[in-house]
C-alpha cells in the first residue's frame, strides 16, 4: 500500500477528497481500491447532479463485488472523470491521482465535518486492520 498523501482528507468509508478553490474532487483511497480487487466498472453521476453527504452516489464494480461511492460532501457534480468509461483500471493503478471519480461544488456552508486527516484516517485502517 502506498502512503497517504498529507494534502487530503478522508471519510470513514474510504473516499479522499482535495479542496481545489471552491470544488473538491474526490476518489477512493488506495486501501479500498486494494479492497475491491480489480476494478472492472465505474458508474459516477453526471455534471448537474446533486449529492448529499454520507449518501451513495455512484457504484464501483470489481471483480469480487459492487461497492457504493459515498459522497464526502453535500453539493452539485461539476465533473465526473470520463476516463474511467473506458479504463476504470484507472482507479487500481492511480487512485490518489488519474483515478479520480468526481469533482463537487459543495452547497454553501457545508463544513467538512467528519472528515479524517492522513493521520487520523491510518490509524483507523491501523484498528481495523
Amino acid at each position: 500500500m502506498t502512503a497517504l498523501p498529507e494534502d487530503l482528507q478522508y471519510t470513514k468509508d474510504h473516499e479522499w477528497l482535495r479542496t481545489e478553490g471552491d470544488t473538491v474532487r474526490v476518489g477512493v483511497t488506495d486501501y479500498a481500491q486494494d479492497a475491491l480487487g480489480d476494478i472492472v466498472f465505474v458508474t459516477l453521476p453526471e455534471p448537474g447532479a446533486r449529492v448529499t453527504a454520507g449518501e451513495p452516489c455512484g457504484e464501483v464494480e470489481s471483480t469480487k463485488s459492487v461497492s457504493d461511492v459515498y459522497a464526502p460532501v453535500t453539493g452539485t457534480v461539476v465533473e465526473r472523470n470520463e476516463n474511467l468509461d473506458s479504463a476504470p483500471e484507472t482507479v487500481n493503478t492511480d487512485p490518489y491521482g488519474d483515478g479520480w471519480m468526481l469533482t463537487i461544488r459543495p452547497d454553501a456552508g457545508m463544513s467538512a465535518e467528519g472528515l479524517l486527516d492522513a493521520a487520523t484516517y491510518q490509524a483507523t485502517l491501523d484498528s481495523s486492520g
